[in-house]
């Protein structure tokens, strides 16, 4: 058996055996949103969608308005692309200037992921903050990188994006709904949005039992949509115990999962779940994440309606642009979404999440005692064995 590259290698108490029971009886919940269409069944499934945002922070959605014909072609187009040479994949390569595009180096806690991304802003061109210093309140525009092979690449990733963010918004409506509030209350948020989407892979791996194809984390979004392909591995952490379920894959259905934002807005009521991947010796595996991200001015705080003098606010509010750039300006280990060499707001913890004192003891207090690290450093081509660690002069 190989030997693996040590930047690969997690810690004993998070690798894929840890706190995991194998063939758990209980799965995340299963929607089916067609049931949408019957008016006797509607408020069955707001309140299904509320008591899984509640108890496990993830559900999956069936019959979603999604076409299957475009989520099938996202799918075989990136496939082409993987499958290119790397000398031609890294000619969109993300680099400091532009965050997104083609990436082979990333991190989560420190530790290096068993995949490659390529990230694709959801408005191109996008408006982003001009850097990480938090006295510059300067703005600049950055362009999507498009790969002149597969030719269709682009118009199969746009096509898809675009249902994806219309079953995305649909979603928010029916979650304000389960909170009791009116279906556009979070819609001003999102006027200049952040949104982009990801395509995830993750070749074969000779040590599954010592490296994640990502590590635990939560996603520092408002909710992600993921379309996850047959193979599985991806492992959700239940909110009452911590125990990792795997995510089973449902033919044609979206994958769920609430945000920091979301859990924030709602003052911990709804779940920002810890959620990982597993890799496997013999498959390769594809995942394609949407993560709906609000505009960078936003201010992310308990929302008015839902606080009280029995519920008191959990948060301070901050701004969600500020809170990506307060970790450089800190010094702590970087999370894509706060550095400026990657896109803003896919795996994230920790600092999105600021603590009212006032407030007394917070479910979400993990935020807190982590330092996230999810660094975007420069590195060689994708390759986990240990005869291809670099020397100085390649990274």
């Amino acid at each position: 058996m190989e030997d693996l590259d040590p930047t690969f290698i997690q810690t004993p108490e998070h690798r894929s055996d840890s706190n995991s029971i194998p063939n758990q009886p209980e799965e995340i919940p299963v929607i089916d949103l067609s049931r949408l269409d019957d008016p006797e069944d509607v408020q069955n499934v707001i309140s299904e969608i509320g008591d899984a945002c509640e108890k496990w922070g993830f559900f999956q959605v069936i019959n979603h308005g999604v076409p299957c014909e475009a989520m099938n072609r996202v799918e075989k187009t990136v496939k082409k692309f993987f499958d290119l040479p790397m000398e031609e994949k890294i000619k969109v390569k993300r680099d400091e200037v532009n965050p997104v595009g083609y990436h082979d180096g990333e991190h989560t806690k420190n530790v290096r992921d068993w995949k490659e991304v390529f990230d694709i802003y959801f408005k191109d061109p996008m408006v982003i903050p001009s850097s990480p210093d938090l006295e510059d309140e300067g703005l600049r525009v950055v362009y999507n990188k498009w790969p002149q092979f597969p030719s269709d690449f682009r118009e199969a990733c746009d096509k898809y994006a675009r249902h994806a963010e219309k079953l995305a918004f649909k979603l928010l409506e029916l979650i304000s709904l389960s909170l009791g509030l009116p279906k556009n209350r979070f819609n001003d948020y999102f006027k200049e949005q952040m949104t982009f989407l990801r395509i995830n892979h993750y070749p074969p791996c000779p040590r599954p039992d010592l490296a994640l194809g990502v590590g635990h984390h939560k996603d520092a979004d408002v909710i992600s949509l993921l379309a996850q392909d047959e193979v599985g591995g991806l492992q959700v952490s239940r909110r009452s115990d911590g125990v990792w379920f795997p995510i089973r894959p449902v033919p044609n259905a979206l994958v769920i999962n609430i945000g920091n934002c979301m859990e924030v807005w709602t003052n911990d009521k709804y779940w920002s779940a810890e959620h990982r991947v597993v890799v496997n010796t013999t498959r390769e595996r594809y995942s394609i994440p949407f993560f709906l991200l609000p505009s960078h001015d936003v201010e992310v705080k308990p929302l008015e309606e839902l606080v009280n003098l029995k519920n008191p606010p959990r948060y301070k509010g901050y701004k969600w642009e500020i809170s990506k750039r307060r970790k450089k300006d800190k010094g702590v280990a970087q999370s894509d979404a706060a550095n400026p060499s990657g896109p803003v707001g896919g795996n994230d913890d920790t600092e999105t999440m600021v603590p009212n004192a006032t407030a007394g003891t917070m479910h979400g207090s993990q935020f807190l005692e982590e330092e996230v690290a999810k660094s975007s450093a420069r590195t060689r081509p994708f390759s986990g064995t240990r005869n291809n660690v670099p020397t100085m002069a390649e990274i």
